[in-house]
Order: C-alpha cells, then structure tokens, then sequence
C-alpha cells in the first residue's frame, strides 16, 4: 500500500486506538476514528496533534455504520485500514453469573460487539472490494481486536464469552471468504491487561494497578502488530495472531 493509505478506527479510546491513530498518522495515512463520543480529551488531542478526523457513531447502528463509511469516504477516501476495537461489554454485565445476568444487557454485549464487527466489516468489504487490488494484489486491511474469552470461556462472563467468541467466528468465516479475493482479514485477541500510558507518564490499568516489568500489553507495541499485519505480503497472511506478555498464565 502506499503513503495514501485511509485508516478508519471503529471505538476510539486512549488505549490501542489511540496508539493506532499515532502510528497510522506518522507511518503516512490519513486516520479517521469513529466513537460514540468523539469529544472525549484524548480523541480531540489526537486531531490537534496528529490531524485524526473524528466522527460520531454508534458502531451497533447499521444505518450510522453506513453512515460512517459513506462519510469516510468522502472526507478522505475509500478506507485501506479498518480496524473494530470495541469489546461490548456494559458495566452491569461483568461478573455476574448465568442465573444472575440481565438478559438485557446480555444482548446489549452481543450488539455492541459481535454485531457491531458484523456492521463494520460488511461496509470494509464492500468498500474494498469495489477497488482494485494494488500491484501487491491487495484491496485492503480489516483487523478485529478481541480478548481472551474468544477462546476461553471464562466463568462469570457468559455474555462476553459468547460476544467474543461472536466475532472470532465472524472473523474466520471474513478470512476464509476475502482474503482470497484481495482482503486481509485478521484477528487479535489480547490475551492481557492493557496498561496505557497515563498523564504522569506511568502506564496502568484500571483494575490491574500499575504495570511492573512488562508485565500489561503496551498498547503501542499492540499498534505495531497491527500496522505490521496490515503491511504483510499475501504469500504470508496471518490471520489469528494472540497476543500476551511474557509473564501471562495461559
């Protein structure tokens, strides 16, 4: 791909998106980052400092997904890069267990994640598959992050493990469709606690503490892989690459 390259970011955050859109921007490309709320502090920092377009969307909406695509496109371009990175979980669905957890909420999990990945990825595809394919023979990079419970079903956390496995089916069945025809489709769980940097310079996690010796994911080091897989040769697509510190029990 070249200098050109769109990057559209599905769930803006100061994690690994906000390390994507840093990366993307300095590797050349014009960045676009969707979220529910693009005011938030560290989205409006990375358009003044990096010049990321952002927009508001409700990734589990069809019609705003369309929406977005459409207004992507416009603003920037066809997206080359398409990255979802929203997990779906609602604070009252977390730990509570199967006799416990709200129905509700449960499909609300399920809509914000695999649903959304659903939404997200048939716009990217049908994008991309309107283009055509570069000397490289590649149309375009659709990346889905994801946890552990994309394979382990933790106890306590059935609407997340039936939301994450969701998307890892959702993913497979994408790779197995369009990467034949142009489309790197990827999956990513992280298999750890991401400990993003905070204002004094520390990285950290919200439940985890601080991170000591490598052991949290770096959400920069994350962005890497990503940015890798989306400049791989076809003759070597991965697909699933797991990612996890040195220290993680798995």
């Amino acid at each position: 791909m070249t200098d050109t390259d769109v990057a559209l970011i599905v769930g803006g955050g100061p994690g690994i998106s906000a390390s994507c859109a840093r990366l993307f921007a300095e590797d050349g490309m014009s960045v676009a980052i969707a979220a529910r709320n693009p005011d938030k502090s560290v989205l409006k920092d990375l358009a003044e400092n990096h010049g990321a377009h952002l927009y508001g969307c409700d990734a589990a909406d069809p019609g705003a997904i369309s929406e977005l695509f459409a207004a992507v496109t416009r603003d920037l371009g066809a997206p080359h890069l398409v990255v979802h990175n929203i997990d779906g979980r609602v604070p009252d669905i977390f730990r509570k267990s199967i006799t416990e957890a709200d129905p509700a909420l449960a499909l609300t999990t399920l809509q914000n994640s695999s649903f959304s990945a659903f939404l997200v990825g048939q716009q990217a595809a049908r994008i991309m598959l309107d283009k055509e394919p570069d000397e490289g023979g590649h149309r375009g990079t659709i990346i889905y992050t994801n946890a552990s419970a994309a394979f382990k079903g933790y106890p306590n956390s059935g609407a997340f493990a039936m939301a994450s496995h969701g998307k890892a089916g959702l993913a497979e069945s994408m790779a197995r469709e369009l990467m034949p025809q142009g489309i790197h489709v990827a999956h990513v769980p992280i298999d750890a606690a991401i400990g993003w940097t905070q204002e004094d310079g520390t990285r950290a996690h919200r439940l985890a503490g601080t991170t000591v010796d490598d052991n949290m994911a770096d959400p920069d080091r994350i962005a890497d892989v990503y940015l890798q897989l989306h400049r791989q040769h076809r003759s070597t697509w991965a697909f699933e690459v797991v990612l996890r510190p040195w220290v993680e029990t798995w």
